[in-house]
């Protein structure tokens, strides 16, 4: 083997097919789960709240060292591209010249030198153990070098070698110290229109490990009951809320036997906000989901609609997705429709409707650790089209004296406000109403919307705006 390839991570083959779990009595098989996941992400694009929870159960993983496991795999993925660079200025290569699987195991020794306080010779040992075991001794040997040039500086000197200056580049500056791309932490600086403190609060909040969030169904069971039964705190906000600091949700009793189900707080705002909604005129029981998967919303919509004898039509374009919201809402009154909520086909003259629209979800990065670096700034266009056709399409559905929601998992100014104003600014009869009586929280903008953010309220970073029908017009 050639000196690049055993410093590029090139691999032998001496380990064999087996897994790469087993190929090493000695590996560390918690490093080794979250070296597997962290491989699935790179190359499968798989998400690492959905691989992470299988392996943990097929390897019997549990405990401590399940703990373990899913912080550095969640963390490793959230801090990916600061890493990165950290990775790339001690070797003095770029990451695209490193090979993949040497790569994982950088990434999350790296991220136990930074990010936690896992001592330096355990989180380099494991680290080379792992390489040495699938790739042998070279990569092993470059896996050592790199990880003990990181291990030479903190976290802090690291960011001040790699860092704009704070006084040039305010934002580029938070965005590295808090994981995320510069874009993105732009994106919300506009959001926010405040100066460094809030902003550093709010990447630094995004870029913490949340709390679990249950939604309890009402009628079946209080938020009170919900929390003693499960050990969990309830809810600030959401009268139907508890939050849990620990354990495997799908564990519990609730949620296996459907009295419960997880939930970010800030997504049950908005149902509720839908099913508080005032109408002008007699509320006859009309309600629509118009992008109702994977069900969540759909559910806690069917269990209030079940209390005050309505029904809900839940419109879901996928198949699989719409299998979900059945699932979700299975004896509720409920109905899931296969079509696209822009052309549903269903008859207008509801009285509510919701449009939880498609996309870019930088509201929701803190639960999906590796989205922040998937996202690109060229998604906004596109998503921002077909909100606008979601929007237009609910407002055609509704009775006069109905009222929409929008609500998007997005502080983005141009999936927000910028949907909503332009849309309404385009059809006659349409009015904004006030969202902010309609969820109960503190520190809202000075506006008619809603913008929920993990700093201030502890919830994804939500926005939900509300407009009624006077009568339908046309553009």
């Amino acid at each position: 083997m050639n000196r690049r390839a055993d410093t590029s991570g090139g691999r032998e083959r001496a380990a064999g097919n087996r897994p790469a779990h087993l190929r090493d009595k000695a590996v560390d098989p918690v490093r080794a789960t979250t070296r597997d996941v962290l491989r699935a992400v790179r190359e499968r694009d798989a998400y690492a709240n959905l691989v992470l929870p299988k392996l943990l159960t097929e390897r019997k993983i549990t405990g401590r060292d399940a703990a373990l496991a899913t912080e550095l795999t969640y963390g490793t993925c959230r801090a990916l591209g600061v890493l990165d660079e950290v990775i790339a200025a001690a070797s003095g290569r770029p990451v695209a010249e490193i090979d993949g699987p040497v790569l994982d195991v950088l990434r999350m020794g790296a991220y136990q030198l930074l990010r936690t306080r896992i001592g330096a010779h355990a989180a380099v040992s494991t680290s080379v153990d792992l390489i040495r075991s699938e790739a042998g001794q070279g990569p092993a040997g470059f896996c050592n070098a790199v990880l003990r040039k990181i291990s030479q500086r903190d976290d802090e000197l690291w960011t001040e070698a790699l860092a704009p200056p704070m006084a040039q580049d305010m934002v580029g500056y938070l965005a590295f110290r808090y994981a995320h791309p510069r874009w993105i932490a732009q994106v919300f600086a506009d959001a926010l229109g405040g100066g460094a403190g809030e902003l550093a609060a709010a990447l630094a909040a995004d870029d913490a490990r949340p709390l679990v969030h249950l939604a309890a169904r009402p009628g079946l069971i209080t938020a009170e009951e919900l929390a003693s039964a499960t050990g969990g705190e309830v809810g600030r906000f959401s009268p139907y809320c508890v939050y849990l600091s620990a354990g495997d949700p799908g564990s519990l009793d609730a949620v296996r036997d459907g009295l419960a189900g997880v939930q970010d707080e800030g997504s049950q705002l908005v149902a509720r906000a839908l099913a508080q909604a005032q109408l002008e005129g007699p509320d006859t029981g009309r309600w629509v989901d118009l992008c109702a998967g994977p069900g969540g919303k759909a559910a806690l919509l069917g269990a209030v609609a079940e209390l005050d004898g309505a029904h809900l039509d839940a419109v879901e374009p996928s198949e699989h997705r719409a299998e979900l919201v059945r699932q979700a809402c299975a004896g509720l009154p409920v109905t899931v429709h296969v079509a696209d909520g822009r052309d549903s086909r269903l008859t207008p003259g509801y009285d509510r409707v919701l449009v939880d629209a498609p996309c870019t979800g930088l509201g929701s990065l803190r639960r999906r650790p590796e989205a922040r670096w998937r996202r690109q700034p060229s998604d906004v266009p596109e998503l921002v089209a077909l909100q606008r056709q979601l929007l237009r399409a609910a407002i055609e559905m509704t009775r006069p004296g109905g009222v929409v929601v929008y609500s998007t998992c997005s502080p983005h100014p141009a999936e927000t406000v910028g949907v909503v104003e332009s849309v309404v600014a385009e059809m006659d009869s349409v009015q904004i109403i006030d969202a902010r009586p309609l969820v109960p929280v503190p520190d809202l903008p000075d506006s008619p919307y809603v913008q929920l953010w993990p700093h201030r309220h502890g919830t994804d970073a939500m926005f939900l705006a509300a407009v009624t029908i006077v009568e339908h017009g046309t553009e």
